[in-house]
């Protein structure tokens, strides 16, 4: 499928100084991502962050707001991840209750693990994008930013 801009969508879930890291080991080595993926046709944003969690770390989230809003432009990036423009929503999302990370029985190719990174040692890891400086900053912040979603609005009469 083609798109001029691709929706992304993805969870940070920081519990106990920790966030929750999906690991992987390819060609470039030992790196980690926050859970998220691209929204698929006829799925809400808020569906696609549950999905992918479900998908890359075993587990059920409560979506909360938004934290961050990413944006991948290859050609101001010597399309270092591909030539797909990219937007990616990522909210602040809690693990529910007797939901506990894990590797899925299918994971992602190159996926090696589902990892809780103390936030002191974050620095010290790869993770694509690098965000690693926003994460902290947004543990100490919280600033949010709610999604209006038109289905939860009001009617006019």
């Amino acid at each position: 499928m083609s798109y001029h801009i691709r929706v992304r969508a993805g969870a940070v879930i920081i519990k106990d100084d920790a966030v929750l890291l999906i690991e992987f080991n390819d060609e470039n080595g030992l790196h980690y991502n926050l859970p998220a993926g691209g929204v698929e046709p006829n799925e809400t944003i808020i569906g696609a962050v549950q999905r992918e969690t479900r998908e890359e770390a075993s587990i059920e989230v409560e979506v909360g707001p938004l934290a961050f809003v990413y944006e991948y432009a290859p050609h101001m990036n010597a399309n270092k991840y591909g030539e797909t423009h990219s937007l990616g929503l990522i909210f602040a999302c809690e693990i529910k209750d007797g939901s506990c990370p894990g590797i899925p029985d299918q994971p992602d190719p190159n996926q090696t693990g589902v990892k809780w990174v103390k936030l002191t040692e974050l620095p010290n890891v790869v993770l694509y994008p690098d965000m690693r400086e926003h994460i902290i900053k947004y543990n100490e912040n919280k600033r949010n930013i709610d999604i209006i979603e038109e289905h939860l609005l009001g009617e006019f009469v």
